[in-house]
Parts: C-alpha cells; sequence; structure tokens
C-alpha cells in the first residue's frame, strides 16, 4: 500500500512523457499555434533558400547560348539539289558583317550580319548618297531584325542586290536580296534558307517556358514581316515555305530554276 508520500513522489517524479504532458496541458492553445506556425516558417524558410541556391549555381555555372552563324550543309530533303560551291573562306563568313565602297558604285557586305549591322548599313547609305548604285552580299546570315531593317532600307532606295558566283547568302540574307528593285544572281551563286531560331534560353525552367512562348510568338510575327516583304517585292511567297520546313541546323539552297521561277532572281548574270 502506497503512503502519501509515495504517491507525491511518483507524480512529481513520473515518467518523462508524463512530465512532458503536464507541461503542455498548462500551456494556452493559442501560443501553440503560433510555436507550430513559426516552425513552419522556418522550414519554408529553409526549402526556398536550398531551391535558390540551387537556381542560382545553375545560372552562374551555365554558359549563356551565343549566336553562332549556321554552317552550310545542304538539307537532305527529297527536292535538295548538290549544295553549290562556296569559295569565300569559313573564316570571312563568321566575322562581324563588313561593309565596304567597291567601283561602280557597288557596296560589298561580307560577314555575319551581326546586331548593330542594320544601323551601320543606314550610316553608310546616308554618307554616299546617291554614289550607292548596289549591294553585293555574301553572308551567312545572322540578326533577322537586322536584315529586315536592312531590306526596308533597299527597297526605299530603290537599289539594286547581287549575289556573285561562289558567294553565299544564307538564313536572313536573302531577305536583304529579295528586297532590291533589281535582283542579279550568278547561277552558281549559293542562295538558302532555314527556319528563324532563338539563340539563347533561359536556366531556369519557368522563364525557359516563358521565353519559348514569347520566341514563337516573335517568330510568327516575323515570318509575316518577311513575307509581306517578299510579296511588296514581287518575290513569291512560296519561297518562305522553304525556310519553314528546313530546321534550323540545315539549309535549303535553291536551284537556278527556283529562283527564276519565285522570281527571287530577276536577272542572271556571269561575274
Amino acid at each position: 500500500m502506497k503512503s502519501d508520500a509515495n504517491a507525491r513522489a511518483d507524480h512529481a517524479q513520473g515518467p518523462f512523457y508524463r512530465r512532458l504532458i503536464d507541461r503542455l496541458a498548462a500551456i494556452e492553445d493559442g501560443a501553440i499555434l503560433r510555436v507550430a506556425f513559426f516552425i513552419m516558417l522556418a522550414g519554408t524558410a529553409a526549402v526556398l533558400f536550398v531551391d535558390f541556391r540551387e537556381l542560382t549555381d545553375n545560372q552562374t555555372t551555365t554558359e549563356p547560348a551565343t549566336f553562332q552563324p549556321i554552317p552550310p550543309p545542304a538539307s537532305d530533303g527529297p527536292d535538295t539539289g548538290p549544295m553549290p560551291d562556296i569559295t569565300t573562306a569559313p573564316d570571312i563568313l563568321q566575322q562581324p558583317l563588313e561593309i565596304a565602297l567597291g567601283s561602280a558604285g557597288r557596296l560589298t557586305l561580307t560577314g555575319t550580319i551581326d546586331p548593330g549591322s542594320a544601323t551601320r548599313f543606314a550610316s553608310e547609305i546616308e554618307a554616299r548618297g546617291e554614289y550607292v548604285q548596289s549591294i553585293v552580299l555574301d553572308s551567312p546570315g545572322g540578326s533577322v531584325e537586322d536584315a529586315l531593317a536592312m531590306a526596308e532600307l533597299i527597297h526605299e532606295q530603290g537599289l539594286t542586290t547581287r549575289v556573285e558566283a561562289g558567294a553565299l547568302c544564307a538564313s536572313s540574307c536573302p531577305i536583304i536580296f529579295a528586297a532590291g528593285a533589281a535582283r542579279l544572281a550568278s547561277p552558281e551563286a549559293a542562295i538558302g534558307v532555314h527556319q528563324i531560331y532563338a539563340t539563347a534560353m533561359s536556366g531556369d525552367p519557368q522563364n525557359a517556358m516563358r521565353a519559348a512562348g514569347v520566341a514563337m510568338s516573335s517568330a510568327q510575327t516575323t515570318t509575316a514581316r518577311i513575307i509581306a516583304g517578299l510579296t511588296r517585292s514581287g518575290v513569291d511567297s512560296a519561297l518562305w515555305l522553304h525556310a519553314l520546313e528546313t530546321p534550323p541546323e540545315r539549309l535549303y539552297y535553291f536551284s537556278a530554276d527556283e529562283m527564276q521561277r519565285l522570281n527571287l532572281v530577276t536577272e542572271f548574270v556571269q561575274d
């Protein structure tokens, strides 16, 4: 039989869980909820910190994509002819666009259409006045926005465009060529197109999805502008169907017959 002293000892020195229950029972419900809330908040902050650190680590270690001129392999489609002979050195084509004035009013554009090319081109046209009569192209393409702006100016000035034998006019370059009031080319000229593409994407999946949506919308708007420019110059807009069907890493080269049938070339010349 337990005495009163033993009963008090059992109550004061009982198992740990019993003492814990007694202490929790003494705490107000509101205080318990506040403690639980702060614990949950601290846990959420820790998770967000880890996610943020991983995201920033990925963004700092991932190198952004930079524009590189697409090499000119021919598309392997069933209607594609042999790849034209391109005599311009690849390292020259990969350099930023060089604008040089030659004899007989020929303004030669050689190299990649880098961002800012349209501004330099417009300055050159303004400085040379009416001396410039024709634009001679040798370019793997590049910035579509710059190409469209250059095409607009060529159309306004009523200039002739030209692609010589062994020269390359690919990707966005044909947009410029098609804007000429007269469009001269050698039957051996390499003129090719492919799909418009984005040059960089975000490392963050959500931003990447958002960027992809913007890029798709932009590509459709740009395609409409390109087709409008072709139609304005009298070029068959079916020409751009070959661009839409050809992946960015390939090029669809036009045969001499196609250039003539699509009215891309108004006159063939022998250089």
